[in-house]
């Protein structure tokens, strides 16, 4: 990738993808979902128990077009790292990981039916699987938003 085209991806991934909260209401009281990232660009946002996973926008930016997208089913469980899944593009294919532990309750099919919408809306409604988290404190381990901001502008650069 051309230092140009890096810079553009980390600017847009930061525009879109890192600084984003879900505000939920319920009943009087607000609860905000916390995104999570890892490494390797997959992220995590964390609602209660239901923990939202996907790649970002950096990840899809850096993979290209994407035209094929393989899932788990409900009922799958994984530990944290574990390969749920991958992903296929234009220039290259990639395994998908489980950033924290859990079991499978919701995959969207939205994705695996046009896997192009990842190329528009990664961090937003082109999610991958929502997991019934089994173990919280491992989002410790991960960066948050504005870790994973820096760690993007490093890795552009």
């Amino acid at each position: 990738m051309t230092t140009l085209m890096a810079s553009f991806a980390a600017r847009r991934a930061l525009s879109l993808g890192c600084s984003r909260l879900v505000n939920h209401k319920f009943g009087s009281s607000v609860r905000y979902a916390s995104s999570f990232f890892t490494e390797a660009h997959e992220y995590v946002k964390v609602d209660g128990k239901i923990g939202t996973c996907g790649i970002s926008d950096f990840a899809q930016s850096a993979l290209g077009e994407i035209v094929y997208i393989d899932l788990p089913s409900v009922g799958d469980e994984f530990a944290k790292g574990d390969s749920y899944g991958s992903v296929e593009s234009v220039k290259a294919a990639s395994e998908v990981y489980a950033p924290i532990s859990g079991k499978v309750v919701e995959v969207n099919s939205a994705v695996t039916d046009n896997p192009g919408m990842v190329n528009s809306n990664a961090e937003d409604k082109a999610w991958f699987i929502k997991l019934e988290i089994s173990d919280s404190s491992e989002t410790s381990e991960l960066m948050d938003q504005a870790a994973y901001k820096t760690y993007c502008e490093n890795e552009a650069h």
